[in-house]
């Protein structure tokens, strides 16, 4: 580019300068008049006319210093020796000054033509649109590289949280299923019971923690969709597991699931596990939960009620959201993470899942596609 602008003026230097506040600094430099500059090279910022191209914002073109009333007299053509001179303003898309395009030569030249002052502006635009396409593939790569590094902390984490936590918990399960089967006074067996149910409860918030951390660090729940295996034994089989670990309460449940649903069969049966766990724990517990289970007009619909006190609109408003509770109060157990992964579940299936309260009942209602 400074080959052309040469050529062209007939000028023998010309140069891209980074012109800040404080300092003068060569780019990028063609010298033919021995002048003394390389890329690198810094004039003083006060002896340069591209200071003054800075401060405005706007060219200078001189075709003989000698005959210019405004520039004859200045220190700047004396100082360096030159009589033709043309810097145009280089500005970053942003707005942003980065420096000047300019050419100088010890004789005359005719400059102040459309031409060549077009395509000086032409050449500090282009110019201009380069730096900064290289400043933003310098920032694309930084942020590629910051968002690897997220990448290895994020497995990290989640391996801590899969193998670091349920190993140690493993072992407690371990330890208090052997103490089970050895004989105990009934104060023992109790607190063993007691030590079973942490556990049982640990692990689901372990469960919970990690599908947070894979929803919202890894970009989603993985599924394993399979349509030829049964979706109803699951189901029954995660109520009964329910069923035995609230034995004073009563889950009412009906599945008619009458055509294949194409789906993970574990992610529904977690979602059903979060959904009916959600109503055993903050509904009444003086009347069953209900479980429906269907197969209407292409979609498979999952329906869990509970009685008891309504949820407030504004908490029912954020009820899918991580860390958010169905009552609101500040002693309620969990993180709060069961209907958000549950919310999680039903949208990596491309289903929905919505609730209802009012004074008489609150229902959870999950609905996705067959296939």
């Amino acid at each position: 580019m400074l080959d052309v602008v040469c050529r062209i003026t007939k000028m023998r230097f010309a140069a891209v300068a980074r012109v800040t506040e404080d300092r003068w600094i060569a780019c990028s430099v063609r010298d033919g008049i021995e002048f003394g500059l390389m890329a690198g090279s810094e004039l003083k910022l006060e002896t340069t006319i591209c200071n003054e191209v800075r401060r405005e914002h706007a060219a200078v073109v001189i075709d003989h210093v000698a005959a210019d009333l405004e520039y004859r007299d200045h220190h700047t053509p004396a100082m360096y020796g030159f009589q033709s001179y043309i810097s145009m303003p280089i500005v970053l898309p942003d707005g942003r000054f980065f420096g000047t395009l300019c050419a100088i030569d010890p004789a005359p030249a005719r400059l102040k033509s459309p031409e060549i002052i077009g395509m000086f502006k032409i050449f500090a635009e282009l110019i201009a649109f380069h730096l900064h396409s290289q400043q933003q593939l310098a920032l694309s790569e930084a942020s590629l590289s910051s968002e690897r590094r997220t990448a290895e902390l994020r497995e990290q984490f989640i391996a801590v949280l899969g193998h670091d936590l349920r190993n140690p918990l493993a072992s407690i399960d371990a330890g208090a299923r052997m103490l089970i089967k050895t004989p105990l006074n009934e104060r023992a067996a109790g607190i063993v019971a007691l030590m079973q149910n942490s556990v049982r409860r640990m692990a689901g918030l372990i469960d919970n923690v990690l599908d947070f951390a894979r929803g919202r660090l890894g970009g989603g729940l993985a599924l394993r969709r399979d349509a030829n295996e049964p979706l109803q034994q699951t189901l029954e089989h995660v109520l009964d597991e329910l069923k035995s670990a609230w034995p004073t309460r009563v889950i009412d449940y009906s599945l008619a699931i009458e055509q294949p649903v194409s789906c993970d069969r574990l992610r529904i049966g977690q979602l059903a596990s979060n959904l009916v766990s959600n109503a055993l724990s903050h509904g009444a517990t003086d009347t069953p939960v209900r479980v429906e289970a269907s197969t209407p007009a292409g979609f498979f619909q999952l329906s869990v009620t509970n009685s008891g006190k309504a949820i407030p609109p504004a908490v029912l408003q954020k009820l899918f959201e991580p860390f958010v509770r169905a009552t609101a109060q500040p002693n309620d157990e969990g993180l709060g993470l069961g209907l958000y992964i549950a919310s999680e579940i039903a949208r990596a299936h491309d289903g929905t899942l919505s609730a209802t309260s009012t004074d008489t009942a609150t229902t959870f209602t999950f609905r996705m596609p067959l296939g």
